[in-house]
This record gives C-alpha cells, sequence and structure tokens, in this order.
C-alpha cells in the first residue's frame, strides 16, 4: 500500500513538474497578438509611451522564460503570471488609443470650423474694405492671401481623414491665425477712414 502510494506522490509531483516546466507558448502567443491590436489600432502614433512600457513588460516575462528555460527543473508560473498582467495592460491600450484618436479628431474637426469661421470673416470684411487712394494694392494683396488660405483649407480635412490629427489641428490653427490677421487689417483701415472723415473739413 505504501509503495502504492509513494508511486501515486511520485506521479503526480512528476506530472505537476511537467506542468510547470513546460514553455507557456499560448500565453506568449495571447499577449503578442493582444500587442499587435493595439499597434494596429495606432498605439505607436497616438500612445507611443504607454507601448513603451508595455513592450517592456512582455520583455521582463520574456527574459524571467529564457532563465527557466535554462533551468534543469521549470517553472513558468512567475513568467505566466507577468503574460498575464501584459495582456491586461494591452487590452486596456487598445481602448485608452480609441478614447485619444477619437479627442484628438474631435479637436482637429473643432479646428478646422475655427478656420473656416475666421476665413468667412475675413472674406465678408474684404469684400466691404474701404476704397481709396494707397489702399487698393493692399486690398488686393489680402485677397490674393485669402484665396491662399481658403486652399489651404482644402488640405486640412485629408489630414484628419487619414488620421493625422495634430497636423491637421495645427495646420487648421495657422490658417485661422493668418485670417485673422486680414480681418484686424480691415478693421484697421476701416477705422482709419472712419478718423479721416470725420477730421476732413466741411465746405462752406
Amino acid at each position: 500500500m505504501k509503495k502504492l502510494s509513494l508511486l501515486l506522490l511520485g506521479l503526480t509531483l512528476a506530472l505537476t513538474l511537467a506542468a510547470c516546466g513546460k514553455q507557456p507558448v499560448e500565453e506568449i502567443n495571447a499577449t503578442k497578438a493582444a500587442i499587435d491590436s493595439a499597434v494596429s489600432e495606432g498605439a505607436e502614433k497616438y500612445t507611443a509611451d504607454d507601448l513603451k512600457a508595455v513592450n517592456d513588460k512582455l520583455t521582463a516575462a520574456m527574459d524571467e522564460i529564457k532563465v527557466q528555460d535554462g533551468k534543469l527543473f521549470k517553472n513558468y508560473d512567475q513568467a505566466k503570471q507577468l503574460l498575464t498582467a501584459v495582456k491586461t495592460d494591452a487590452v486596456a491600450l487598445q481602448e485608452k488609443v480609441t478614447t485619444v484618436k477619437e479627442e484628438l479628431r474631435n479637436q482637429a474637426v473643432t479646428a478646422l470650423a475655427d478656420a473656416n469661421a475666421a476665413v468667412n470673416e475675413a472674406a465678408s470684411l474684404l469684400e466691404i474694405a474701404p476704397q481709396g487712394k494707397g489702399s487698393q494694392a493692399d486690398i488686393a494683396m489680402m485677397k490674393s492671401d485669402l484665396q491662399g488660405l481658403q486652399g489651404a483649407l482644402g488640405e486640412v480635412q485629408p489630414l484628419i481623414d487619414s488620421g493625422d490629427f495634430a497636423a491637421a489641428a495645427d495646420r487648421a490653427a495657422s490658417i485661422k491665425e493668418k485670417a485673422a490677421a486680414i480681418a484686424l487689417d480691415v478693421h484697421t483701415a476701416q477705422e482709419k477712414m472712419a478718423m479721416a472723415m470725420v477730421k476732413k473739413p466741411r465746405k462752406k
């Protein structure tokens, strides 16, 4: 009876050691697949620091596996725990990438709308800009600049469509700033014209 018990104990121990001593291939593949999914969502572009942190943890897990590979009695339990944690982080990273992308997209769309409004305002002001001696050349130049801005507006939406939200927002902000400068020049010209009319002596 004792021999049978010892035999069963030995068999159980052998099975346990065999289970612990088997490299966690499935866990490795599942973890790497989760990271790849995050990358395909745009983690490298939108959450580079978070992706690096996840990859560093994966490296630590793989290092632990290498350590166990070199042992006679292998135990990959700690490596499995590390891989589970990395996979959890990778899944969370996918969700974060989606959120960050949506936030940046909304910012870019808002920036484009603001730029459009600024260009339209400048165009409206140029239509009623005061015409007088010395102002025609300036107005012609401002109209030319405005046409350039209107053309530049058409370059923003493709950037948004391609996911280059930061570049789209920067481009839109630049257009808005230049359009506002044109509007300010027109306002200044209007004020100067108004002051000149006030100062102009009345004919007797």
